[in-house]
């Protein structure tokens, strides 16, 4: 759906934060296929909100440490008895699907964590480090709070800490192999948009690591964080807001050549997963993961339904990027630019609006 009219600043705050729930809901019954042709065989192209299958071909949920984070033995108790209770079965069966029992419509464990976050916001009225970390050891802990059934590394390596009594402020677990993930990204747009009001500019920058530094040790994310709170303040102040100068001017400051790749694409007619998947890894590694969300911005900069159908159906780590595309795009259209079908297809729609809105409501004030 390609936007009709210039949306009001206000319709671009509220699409930076639908166009996440969006981009991850749409994402999450194909999140993690790396087999692009099974995900085609599971799900035909994926246009629409869907329910995952029992069966995932790539999944190597088996293979997870429940004590901890990484890859490793399944006897720890972290998952099962401190987070997602009674999950851990799950967790030991070969090809289960990550987000097996979650419904068409509904979000990942990350995008229910931003939902924690904007309550906090809104109940403090800025935002606040110490209160966000205790609402969201407060709900991850309380069984039966969400119904995904997987949680990534770093949850994992937060509560392996906690549940040892480490303070909550020193819980972030030692970066490993996959620290620097953008799953980490999620948590950051919310926070940028509270921020954004300083009068002091650095302000932005300061808080974002911050939050990150809460559950995330990594310098290598944390230079991508920077970059995409600059990018979405430039959005969200720019009026109208001019989307592919602003993304080509982050992707120079990463050093990755936005322009030549997409002369590549148009001149040899190629299709997304010729650069996601051949030219970049669809893994969640940031180095790969953020450019290419760049590269989908800047491919599909006036129409959201073709970028987030495009994010969705060449695989990997889809939902995260499909939650930073959908608040990029939503912050450069629009809410008017997001399918209608997909705003009411949202399970938790009801909900969402109302923390939607009181969020925006302190923010824009």
């Amino acid at each position: 759906m390609i936007a009709a009219k210039k949306p009001s600043q206000t319709d671009r705050w509220r699409g930076a934060l639908w166009g996440m729930f969006v981009g991850d809901a749409l994402a999450m019954p194909v999140h993690w296929y790396y087999d692009v042709a099974a995900l085609q065989r599971d799900f035909g192209v994926v246009r629409d909100f869907q329910a995952p299958k029992e069966f995932h071909p790539n999944s190597i949920m088996a293979l997870a440490d429940t004590g901890g984070p990484g890859r490793g033995s399944q006897q720890g108790e972290v998952v099962g008895s401190v987070i997602l209770h009674g999950k851990k079965h799950l967790w030991g069966r070969r090809n289960r699907h990550y987000h097996l029992g979650l419904q068409a419509g509904d979000n990942t464990l990350n995008l229910l964590c931003v939902r924690v976050l904007l309550r906090s916001i809104h109940r403090v009225g800025r935002y606040d480090a110490s209160e966000y970390l205790r609402d969201y050891i407060a709900w991850m802990t309380t069984p039966d709070s969400h119904g995904d059934t997987y949680a990534e590394s770093y949850h994992r390596a937060f509560f392996a800490n906690y549940s040892r009594g480490v303070p909550p402020e020193q819980c972030a677990g030692e970066e490993n192999h996959d620290t620097a993930s953008i799953g980490g990204l999620v948590g950051l747009p919310p926070v940028i948009m509270a921020t954004m009001s300083s009068a002091d500019p650095s302000a932005i920058d300061r808080t974002v690591l911050q939050h990150l530094r809460l559950t995330h040790r990594s310098a290598v994310l944390e230079r991508y964080s920077i970059a995409l709170g600059q990018l979405l303040t430039g959005l969200l102040q720019a009026s109208p807001p001019e989307i592919e100068p602003l993304v080509q001017q982050v992707a120079d400051s990463l050093d990755f050549p936005l322009t030549q790749v997409i002369e590549k694409v148009n001149r040899e007619r190629l299709d997304d997963q010729h650069v996601i998947g051949g030219m970049l890894s669809p893994a969640c590694y940031i180095q790969h993961s953020f450019p290419a969300v760049l590269y989908l911005a800047a491919r599909y900069t006036d129409d959201f339904e073709a970028a987030l159908i495009a994010n969705t159906n060449v695989g990997g780590d889809n939902c995260h990027r499909g939650a930073i595309l959908g608040t990029l795009l939503g912050a450069a259209l629009g809410c008017q630019a997001i399918p209608d079908r997909w705003l009411q297809g949202l399970r938790s729609r009801v909900e969402l609006e109302d923390e939607i809105e009181s969020f925006l409501d302190g923010c824009l004030a």
